[in-house]
């Protein structure tokens, strides 16, 4: 036999002989089970992240109407009063 034949008998055979590894009875209750904890995980991570949101922004909100950081801040010297 030639390298060709050689190479084309032996990826025949390996296409109608596959070696198929055995996969345990409960694959599909423990991928079920891990994609519903991952789900649960991430929608619980979610609702952290919302909730620390609108905390931030309702803490942002009664600062900012208490310091009115927008306004001027008054001055802290006064001008010399000269020519009085």
């Amino acid at each position: 036999m030639r390298g060709a034949d050689r190479k084309r008998a032996e990826v025949l055979r390996m296409m109608l002989d596959p070696v198929r590894p055995d996969v345990p009875a409960d694959v599909v209750r423990r991928a079920t089970e891990r994609g519903a904890r991952l789900l649960r995980r991430r929608r619980t991570a979610r609702r952290v992240l919302w909730t620390l949101l609108i905390v931030a922004l309702v803490v942002f909100g009664v600062w900012a109407s208490a310091a009115h950081p927008w306004s001027v801040p008054p001055a802290e010297t006064t001008p010399p009063l000269e020519d009085w």
